[in-house]
C-alpha cells in the first residue's frame, strides 16, 4: 500500500456518481436509515437469543485474572437488566460492520473514482483492526485490568468478594467496544491524507496533540493506570505507523512531481530546436510527391 504510485487522476475519474435530485437523496437516506435500523434490531434479536453463552464469554477474563470474585444479582430484575444490556451492545457492536457498509453506499456514488478506492480499504482494514483490538482487550488488557482493580481495592481495605453483575458486564462490553474503536483512529487520518484532505503536514504537527487526546481518552475508558497504559501503546504505535506511511507517500509524490517538471522543461527545450527541422522535412516531402500533369 506505501508503494503504490501516485497516477494522474484523469478528467474522467474525477467524475463522482450520478446526479440526483433532493428528494431522490430523502429516498435514499430513508431507505439508508431502514436498513441501519434493521441490522440493529436484528443484531439485538440474536444476542437475546444468546445472552447466556455470551455471559459465558465474558466472564472468561475474570476466570483466568485469578481473581476471587464471585458475580451477584442484586434485584428481583437483575438478569432481566443484564440480558437487555448485553442486546444492546452486543446488538449494536454486530450491526456496526452493516450499518457502515449501508452508510459507505449511501456516500460512496457521491465520491470520485480514486476517493472510492481509499474508503473502501480504509473500511476493510479498519473492520480488521476493531476486531484486533477488541481481541487484544478480551484476552490479554482486560485480565490485568481486573487485577489491578481487585489489588487497588484491597489496597484501600474494601473486599472484593462479590461484584455487582450488572457493573461488570456493561464495564467489559464497552471496554472492548472502546478498545476497537480506539484502534480505527489512525486508519482514518491516514484515509484523510491519502485523499487529500487532511496534509501530511499537519498529521506531522499533530502528532503530540493526538498523544495527549489518546491519553486522555485511554484514561476515561479505562479504569487504572496499567490498562492505560495497555491501550495508550498499540494506538499509538499504530499512529506512528500511519505517519510513516504518509511520509512515504509524500516523498513517493514530490518525487513524481519533479520527474514531470523535468520532463515538462525538457520537451520545452527540445521542442524550439526541432521545429525548423520538421518543416524541412515536411518542404522536402511536399518537393517530392509527383506532381499529376494529366487532367480529365
Amino acid at each position: 500500500m506505501a508503494e503504490e504510485p501516485l497516477e494522474p487522476i484523469s478528467p474522467e475519474e474525477e467524475e463522482g456518481g450520478p446526479v440526483k435530485t433532493f428528494l431522490e437523496h430523502l429516498e435514499d437516506l430513508r431507505w439508508v436509515l431502514i436498513k441501519c435500523l434493521s441490522s440493529l434490531i436484528l443484531g439485538m434479536t440474536a444476542c437475546l437469543a444468546g445472552s447466556n453463552y455470551i455471559v459465558k464469554i465474558l466472564k472468561w477474563p475474570l476466570e483466568r485474572s485469578g481473581v476471587h470474585t464471585q458475580l451477584q444479582i442484586f434485584g428481583p430484575i437483575g438478569g432481566f437488566t443484564i440480558s437487555m444490556k448485553v442486546a444492546l451492545y452486543g446488538g449494536i457492536t454486530l450491526a456496526l460492520p452493516f450499518v457502515l457498509y449501508f452508510i459507505g453506499e449511501f456516500v460512496l456514488p457521491a465520491l470520485k473514482k480514486h476517493e472510492k478506492k481509499y474508503f473502501m480499504r480504509a473500511f476493510i482494514i479498519g473492520g480488521f483492526l476493531f476486531i484486533g483490538g477488541m481481541l487484544l482487550c478480551y484476552f490479554v488488557i482486560l485480565q490485568i485490568t481486573l487485577k489491578g482493580l481487585t489489588g487497588f481495592n484491597e489496597w484501600l481495605g474494601l473486599p472484593s468478594d462479590m461484584w455487582r453483575s450488572e457493573e461488570y458486564f456493561e464495564f467489559v462490553i464497552l471496554f472492548m467496544v472502546g478498545m476497537g474503536l480506539s484502534f480505527e483512529i489512525p486508519v482514518v487520518f491516514l484515509t484523510l491524507v491519502r485523499m487529500g484532505i487532511i496534509p501530511h503536514e499537519w498529521l506531522v504537527k499533530g502528532r503530540s496533540y493526538f498523544f495527549v487526546a489518546n491519553l486522555v481518552i485511554c484514561a476515561f475508558i479505562t479504569p487504572d493506570a496499567v490498562s492505560t497504559i495497555f491501550m495508550v501503546i498499540p494506538v499509538q504505535v499504530l499512529m506512528e505507523i500511519c505517519i510513516f506511511i504518509s511520509k512515504r507517500w509524500e516523498r513517493q509524490k514530490r518525487r513524481e512531481e519533479a520527474l514531470r517538471e523535468k520532463a515538462a522543461m525538457d520537451l520545452e527545450r527540445t521542442a524550439p530546436q526541432n521545429r525548423p527541422k520538421e518543416i524541412a522535412q515536411n518542404v522536402e516531402t511536399r518537393e517530392e510527391e509527383p506532381v499529376d500533369t494529366h487532367k480529365d
